[in-house]
């Protein structure tokens, strides 16, 4: 199990990125909504999706979830 955020600032193109906790680009804390613990990105992005329809996995901590 990781624990995942997802930032609240959208990127250019309108995706809120999912990142892991030990991600390097993890948003600050003022940037950023806890999402919980989950046993993959999948479930993590679908749960980021809740709150920002266009969510999106990290291409650094969760690249098997991004998509371009």
């Amino acid at each position: 199990m990781a624990i995942y955020y997802v930032n609240t600032e959208a990127q250019s193109n309108g995706d809120h990125e999912v990142h892991k906790s030990d991600c390097e680009f993890l948003p600050n804390e003022e940037n950023r909504l806890f999402l919980g613990s989950f046993s993959n990105c999948h479930d993590a992005v679908q749960g980021a999706k809740e709150h920002f329809p266009q969510s999106n996995g990290c291409a650094a901590c969760s690249p098997e979830c991004h998509t371009s």
